[in-house]
């Protein structure tokens, strides 16, 4: 047995606990996995952070994470001139039979300019397509969040868009209007208490962009080239650095063709429209059955037929039907494809 050390960093993307805490577990997570640690053989860590985050500890997630016997430190840094801000670090001391070369460091998000010549390529991507109410967003969010890789869902970026459009009078399928819009729109993803949070122009609208109004104005948008050009560069560099699970409707054959797993998931329209109705009814909005059904099934005529990224299945993504399964026999047979292809 031999000691050896692993650094590794991460940016948060505001000074408050939760993304703190978020993006601290999602390192330490990527360490214990990519280096096949066992917690026990964990001796020390040492965490700083940029004086700009002073909301709370990060060592507090290793305890939570059951990092119990090992010595934690918390530092803060020492200020230098032009040097990234909003920053967290740390030094993971650990028994093993590996020697120090043999160690995977880990830098992501914003941190990966710090040490390029260290970072990673082999992060993992997990790409799920499929029709509205498939169930691909719930059971991507569940996969991701046993696998501890971070959440991207695609279309509530879309539908951020749209709900800019529908807000300030824009016609979504007025391809011309929306593409002036554009720079007047700020998309970010944000990770707060394990879940992703869409702020529009700094606003949290990770409710508001929930409606069928807002759905069918995404499908529109979506369909613009214009549009997708910018979110799907930001899909892609969200998925450089990260290992991650996505969904949408054409993640496995445009956004990440080369990614790791990936998987269609379709089911029974009918299955789908029950599945909105109960998503409507949990919020207090009223619906009718009929109507949602209709619009799911006109939503998968527009979407499989547009010129730009239709939704299709990939040639190497394996179909999945989700109909009468639970979210928990979907989430754990996906984990198990991912698994067997990794």
């Amino acid at each position: 047995m031999s000691y050896c050390s692993i650094r590794g960093a991460v940016t948060v993307e505001e000074n408050s606990r939760e993304s703190i805490f978020e993006n601290t577990r999602i390192l330490l997570k990527d360490i214990i996995k990519s280096n096949d640690l066992d917690l026990e053989s964990i001796i020390s860590i040492i965490f700083t952070a940029t004086r700009d985050i002073d909301e709370a500890y990060p060592a507090v997630v290793a305890r939570e994470m059951g990092i119990v016997h090992a010595g934690l430190v918390c530092m803060q840094e020492m200020y230098v001139k032009n040097s990234l801000e909003m920053c967290i670090r740390v030094l993971v001391n650990v028994e093993t039979d590996k020697k120090q070369k043999d160690m995977k460091h880990t830098y992501l998000k914003g941190a990966v300019k710090l040490r390029p010549d260290l970072v990673r390529r082999d992060f993992v991507s997990v790409a799920i397509d499929g029709p509205a109410g498939s169930g691909k967003s719930t059971a991507a969010k569940e996969v991701a969040k046993t696998l501890g890789y971070i959440y991207v869902d695609t279309g509530a970026m879309y539908r951020a868009v749209a709900f800019y459009c529908i807000e300030n009078g824009i016609d979504t399928g007025d391809d011309f209007a929306v593409e002036n819009s554009l720079d007047k729109i700020d998309i970010k993803l944000k990770y707060e208490n394990n879940e992703q949070k869409i702020y529009l122009n700094d606003t949290d609208v990770s409710s508001d962009i929930r409606t069928q109004t807002v759905a069918k104005g995404a499908s529109n948008v979506a369909a613009n080239e214009k549009v997708r050009k910018v979110l799907v560069n930001l899909q892609k560099k969200i998925a450089e650095n990260n290992n991650i699970v996505m969904d949408g409707r054409d993640i496995g054959t445009c956004v990440l063709p080369n990614a790791s797993v990936k998987i269609y998931m379709d089911a029974d329209v009918c299955e789908r429209a029950k599945r909105r109705c109960g998503e409507l009814e949990l919020k207090g909005i009223e619906f009718d059955f009929d109507k949602i059904k209709q619009e799911i099934a006109e939503r998968d005529e527009n979407d499989k037929n547009r010129k730009i990224s239709p939704l299709r299945k990939a040639d190497d993504a394996v179909f999945f039907d989700s109909t009468n399964k639970s979210i928990e026999e979907v989430k754990n047979e996906i984990v198990c494809i991912v698994k067997k292809a990794i």
